[in-house]
């Protein structure tokens, strides 16, 4: 692909200083990119590097002007950036249709415009909307359904009557709709309760590899619009995950936990279940949550704490040892001071 500055800074909604007839060809990090390249400054401490980067062109800030190059200046560079990243990536599909070595069952509606790959099953009663991608090896249950232009990569496996909708990516060794782990107690066996619900994954979701969200025992499992998944992340049966919220590597939520609105579970954050985390709350990594978090805001620690608490908290637990051997040596002079004054 070929764009001149111009016409980047015209889909960027930025403004273009320099030479606007500069070609475009490809993109890279600042210490990486080459003539050719347009790359990006958002953080300041990459600032030298404006000076010995070969790149054609700079995103950068209003703040900002390289002496010498072309650039473009938009507010927020680093978003900037990631348009144009996804302009230049976004290639000519490899593959359309439905491949003769994957198996779709008769009674299932597959767009003709979607890419169905080798090795991928599609059961009774599944639907795969127009420009949807399959790759191989993944597995629609019956009465699964795909939206439009969503992407499911390698060995995904959505289970039987699970939904998702449009523009979604979910990305290899995910599966989406195992039972949910719910048992009941009969003396000393656990008698599994049957998982009957479904999964729902609402439009624009991104979720990471080897993920595992499970299905309902009753009604749904629903990840709302905008969530941003990263990988290893376990969601339990009936948990709700809102708007825009951001679950980082390694995050587990046990069953029936309500996720508010542009939350943020940082890795490794375990949540028990049946708690509500308000909208724009945060939880740092490692955090133990053990009950309802209040909207916007901030918990760490295990189990959890308010965040400037655990900030306070923290300097004073690395001293503990040398704190112990301080205590015990004044109680030992107390001690002594009491036998000589007789008092005991």
């Amino acid at each position: 692909m070929k764009k001149t500055l111009g016409q980047l800074a015209e889909f960027l909604g930025g403004t273009a200083v320099g030479d606007t007839a500069t070609i475009i060809t490809g993109v890279r990090g600042i210490e990486e990119a080459g003539a050719g390249d347009i790359t990006f400054l958002a953080n300041p401490k990459y600032m030298r590097f404006l000076e010995t980067t070969a790149a054609s062109a700079v995103i950068v800030s209003p703040d900002v002007s390289p002496q010498g190059r072309s650039f473009i200046q938009v507010d927020n560079p680093y978003l900037a950036f990631a348009k144009v990243v996804t302009l230049f990536s976004v290639g000519v599909r490899d593959y359309f249709g439905v491949s003769p070595q994957a198996f779709v069952h008769p009674e299932s509606d597959v767009d003709p415009e979607c890419a169905v790959y080798p090795f991928v099953y599609v059961g009774k009663g599944a639907q795969v909307k127009k420009k949807a991608v399959l790759y191989p090896g993944v597995y629609l249950g019956e009465g699964a359904f795909v939206g439009e232009e969503s992407i499911l990569y390698p060995n995904v496996t959505i289970m039987n009557r699970c939904i998702i909708m449009n523009r979604v990516i979910i990305h290899g060794g995910t599966v989406i709709g195992a039972d949910g782990f719910g048992f009941a107690h009969e003396g000393d066996k656990q008698v599994k309760f049957p998982q009957i619900g479904i999964v729902v994954i609402e439009d624009d979701v991104e979720i990471g590899s080897n993920c595992s969200i499970d299905r309902a025992a009753l009604g749904e499992t629903r990840i709302h619009r905008g969530v941003k998944m990263d990988n290893l992340i376990q969601i339990g049966h009936n948990v709700i995950v809102e708007e825009d919220s951001i679950l980082v590597a390694q995050v587990g939520i046990s069953g029936s936990t309500h996720v508010g609105k542009k939350v943020v579970l940082a890795g490794q954050a375990g949540l028990v279940g049946h708690i509500t985390v308000g909208d724009g709350a945060i939880v740092t990594a490692k955090t133990g949550v053990y009950k309802d978090i209040p909207p916007g805001e901030i918990m760490s620690g295990y189990p959890m704490i308010p965040h400037k608490k655990w900030l306070r908290a923290m300097p004073v637990v690395a001293k503990l040892p040398e704190l112990r051997k301080e205590i015990e040596s004044l109680r030992k002079r107390i001690e002594q001071l009491e036998k000589k004054t007789g008092k005991v």
